[in-house]
This record gives structure tokens, sequence and C-alpha cells, in this order.
């Protein structure tokens, strides 16, 4: 008995180390991006061009390669259609309380951004890296963050749009499906189900291009951060009101709802907890610019919750896993 409980704190222990030192990786990242800006070699108006590359090129090859990594079989197809399932309920139930809860203050779109700031995270980018990192040898954690990145894009292109515009002419299914996520997830998913392999040679480019989607993503972070005012970031109490939503209220909430779900393996409860986790996602920051709703309130709360999840983040691993 001595010997399980010393290999469980082990585990746990281990998981905080991986965990942190990956998110304090991402920071450096983000670091260069602040630097190449302050120290002119490059200018934040750039972030524009190279989110394309993100967006169009490194994030579909971060999804077809986490399903060419995957063996096929009808228990991992099963259990990624569950997590798809669960995170897109979880979400749904979330969001619907936070209406409620808000529902008399949503005429001011400070409370719209908070809404869904605390409830939609960078579950992509950022999320796949480190849970990949937790489960270095099953590669189906990964795909579990790309249906939960999947089932948020649903909600955030229809609730999450209506609410930040109070109209529902602006929610779209198909833009939440046919977007470069949506169409990679689908040919991805189709190889998967064909059981076609990709020929090494491509499979070496696709697996290069998606490992350096969260770099990128993170330097453009670093890139927009050092063109905004650092009081105006750091000195905003909105920005840490939905860090502490989006960084421990929801994940906490979330991990409580697989618990109810005995039926789950611990990859799958670990994942829900780590991706739920993420810090706020960059698309909420579209949405404000698009539809000019608090844009430089929805920026700082974006940073801020990225640079704290690197201590909310393991912390919950440590406390949950």
């Amino acid at each position: 008995m001595f010997t399980i409980h010393c290999c469980k704190a082990f585990f746990v222990v281990m998981g905080f180390k991986i965990v942190f030192f990956t998110l304090l990786t991402m920071l450096v990242y983000m670091a260069l991006g602040f630097l190449l800006v302050k120290g002119k070699k490059a200018e934040s108006s750039h972030a524009k061009s190279v989110s394309g590359l993100l967006i169009y090129v490194l994030g579909p090859c971060m999804i077809i390669n986490a399903f060419q990594k995957m063996d096929y079989s009808i228990s991992n197809l099963k259990s990624s259609l569950l997590f798809f399932v669960t995170t897109l309920i979880i979400q749904a139930v979330f969001f619907v309380m936070l209406y409620f809860i808000y529902k008399k203050k949503l005429e001011n779109p400070i409370y719209r951004i908070l809404c869904c700031g605390g409830l939609f995270g960078n579950v992509g980018f950022f999320g796949m890296p480190i849970i990949a990192s937790l489960f270095p040898d099953n590669p189906l954690v990964s795909c579990y963050s790309v249906f939960y990145t999947t089932s948020m894009n649903i909600l955030a292109f229809t609730i999450g749009v209506y609410l930040i515009t109070q109209n529902r002419k602006y929610m779209s299914i198909k833009e939440a499906i046919i977007n470069p996520t949506g169409i990679a997830v689908f040919f991805a998913i189709v190889l998967y189900l064909a059981k076609i392999q990709l020929p090494s040679g491509i499979i070496v480019i696709v697996e290069l291009l998606g490992k350096m989607a969260a770099p990128v993503c993170m330097i453009i972070l670093g890139m927009r951060l050092a063109s905004m005012d650092l009081k105006k970031v750091f000195f905003q109490p909105f920005a840490y009101g939905v860090g502490l939503l989006k960084l421990l209220i929801f994940p906490l909430f979330a991990y409580v709802i697989v618990l109810l779900m005995p039926w789950t393996d611990y990859p799958f409860r670990i994942s829900i907890l780590v991706l739920s986790s993420a810090p706020t996602a960059a698309v909420i920051l579209s949405f404000a610019e698009l539809h000019e709703c608090e844009q430089e309130r929805t920026a700082n709360a974006i940073l801020i919750s990225t640079i704290f999840c690197v201590l909310t983040m393991p912390l919950l691993v440590l406390l949950f896993s």
C-alpha cells in the first residue's frame, strides 16, 4: 500500500513539473515575440500576417498529425466522440449558468465579454501541447484536444457571437464548421476512418509544421502584448475577473461534471481538466474587433489569462490528479 501511494505521489509531482515547465516554455515563446517588437526587429502589425500562417497552415497540420498518430480502433473512435459530446454539454451548461447569472447586466458589453472569455479557451494551440506532454505515449489525448476545439467553435460561432452582438443574424453554423479547423478535422477523420496513412515524407512535413503551431501562437501573443500599454494590461480588474472564471471556476466545474461519469478513464478526466483550464481563446478578440465590443479589455483578458495559467494549470493538476 505504501508503495502504491508513493507511486501515485511521484506521478502527481511529475505531472505538475511537466505542465509547469511546458507552460514556462510557452511563455518564453511569448517573450520572444515581445522582444522582437520592442527591439524593432518586427512590428506588431506583422502579427496579423503570421496569424494567417497559423490558422491556414500550422493549425490544420497539427490536427491532421494528431489523427495520423492514433491507432485505428472502434474504442478510440467511441472515446473521441464521447469527449466531443461531453465537452459540448459542459460548455453549453456553463454558458446557460453564466447567462442567467448576468442576464440583467448583459446590456453592458463588459459582461458579455466576461461570459465568453470565461468559457471559451485556447484548447487547440495551447491545450494540445500540454496534454500531449502529460501523456506522451497516448496519441488519443491529442485528438481529445481537436474534438474539444470543434465543440468550442460550434458554440462560439453561434451562442457566443449572439451574446456579444445581441443579434441572432450573426449566428452561423456554417462558419463554425466550414473554417480551416473544421475542414482539417473533417479531412483528418476521413483519413482515419479509411485507414489511410499519408506517405512518410509528407508525414514528416505535416508533423514539423504542426509542432510549430504552439510556438507561433505564443509569439503572436507576445507581439500583440508589445504594442499595448502594460499598465492597462496588468492593472485592469476586469481582466482578472475573466481569468478567475476561465482558469479556475470553469475547469473545476468541468471536472466535477466528468467525475459524475464513472465510465470515463483517467486520461479522459485529466484531459477535461487541463483543456478546460486553458486561457481565454483568441477567437473572442476576433469577435470583439469585428463587432466593436470592448476590444481593448478583451485583449487584456486574453493576455492576463495566458500569463497566469502558468500558475493555475499546474496547481489544478497537482490537486486533482
